[in-house]
C-alpha cells in the first residue's frame, strides 16, 4: 500500500491521459483536476477509477494551489503530474521508499524529467537536468508563478534519482505552438515585472538548483538577441547537436518561443508608451 496520492491537471487530454493513468496503476487514489475539458478527458478518468474535480482555469499556480487546498486526499503525500508525463516503475518505487523514510520536517521532493521528441530523449537540447518540485506533503507546499511554476515550502527538500518521462509533442506540433503561445504571454508579463528588479549575481552560484535557475532566468531576460543566444546555448554549449535531428529542431523551437516572449514584451511597452502620451 502506497502513502502517495496522484494529482493530474488536465484540459482536453484524451490523447495523453490514458498513458498517464496507466503509469499510475500503483496508486489507489488518483485525482484528475480538470479545467473544463470538452473532449473525453473526464469520461476516461472516471472509467479508470480516478476522481474527477472540475475548476475553471485561471493560471497554473492558482490551479495547482486550488487542487492542493480544496481536495481531500487519501494519503499525506501528493505527486503532481501533467497528462503528458509518465511515472516509470523505478520512480514509483523510489518515491515510496523516500516517503516511508521521510522525517516530519521533510515536505517536498524534487525530480528530473526526460523529454522525448521524434522518438529520442533530448538529453542535451532540452536543458536537462532541470529539477521540478512534484512530490509534496499535503498542507506544507505553496505554488507560485503563473507559468513554469515554483514550489515554496518551509520544510526540508529532498532530490530523487529517478526520472519522470515527458512527451511534450504527443498532441502534435500545432498544439505545442498553441500552448507555448499562451505560455509566452505569461512569460512576457513576468519579464516586464522582472526588468524592474536587480539581479542577484551571487545566486548564479547558489547551491540550490532552483535558486540558480531563477537567477539564470533573471539574467537571461536581459540578454540582447536573447532567442539567438538561447539557440546557441542549447545547441552548441549544452551539446544539443548530439541529439541529432530532433535536437536541432527542438533548439529552434525553443528559440522561437523566446522570440514570442520578446515580441510580446516589445508590444506591451509600445502600447504603454502610447497610452502615457
Amino acid at each position: 500500500m502506497t502513502d502517495i496520492s496522484v494529482l493530474i491537471l488536465t484540459l482536453n487530454e484524451e490523447v495523453n491521459l490514458p498513458g498517464c493513468l496507466a503509469s499510475c496503476a500503483w496508486c489507489d487514489d488518483v485525482v484528475v483536476f480538470d479545467s473544463m475539458s470538452t473532449d473525453r478527458t473526464c469520461e476516461i478518468a472516471e472509467s479508470a477509477g480516478a476522481r474527477v474535480i472540475r475548476r475553471a482555469f485561471d493560471d497554473y499556480a492558482s490551479q495547482r494551489n486550488a487542487a492542493l487546498e480544496q481536495v481531500q486526499y487519501a494519503h499525506p503525500w501528493v505527486l503532481m503530474l501533467d497528462a503528458d508525463e509518465r511515472v516509470p516503475a523505478e520512480l514509483a518505487a523510489e518515491m515510496q521508499r523516500a516517503t516511508d523514510a521521510a522525517p516530519p520536517e521533510a515536505t517536498l521532493f524534487r525530480m528530473r524529467r526526460k523529454d522525448y521528441f521524434l522518438g529520442r530523449w533530448l538529453r542535451r537540447s532540452s536543458g536537462y537536468p532541470s529539477w521540478f518540485g512534484r512530490l509534496v506533503r499535503v498542507g506544507r507546499v505553496r505554488v507560485t508563478r503563473a507559468v513554469n511554476e515554483e514550489y515554496l515550502t518551509d520544510g526540508r527538500i529532498g532530490h530523487l534519482r529517478e526520472h519522470l518521462v515527458h512527451y511534450p509533442l504527443n498532441k502534435g506540433m500545432a498544439y505545442w505552438i498553441e500552448r507555448h503561445n499562451r505560455y509566452s504571454s505569461m512569460e512576457a508579463s513576468a519579464k516586464l515585472a522582472a526588468s524592474a528588479q536587480p539581479i542577484a549575481l551571487a545566486d548564479l552560484f547558489h547551491p540550490d538548483p532552483i535558486e540558480r535557475r531563477r537567477a539564470l532566468k533573471q539574467f537571461a531576460y536581459r540578454l540582447p538577441l536573447r532567442p539567438w543566444a538561447v539557440f546557441v546555448y542549447l545547441y552548441f554549449v549544452r551539446g544539443g547537436f548530439l541529439d541529432g535531428y530532433a535536437g536541432f529542431n527542438y533548439c529552434r523551437m525553443r528559440a522561437a518561443y523566446e522570440l514570442f516572449i520578446d515580441l510580446k514584451v516589445l508590444e506591451a511597452r509600445r502600447r504603454a508608451a502610447r497610452e502615457s502620451v
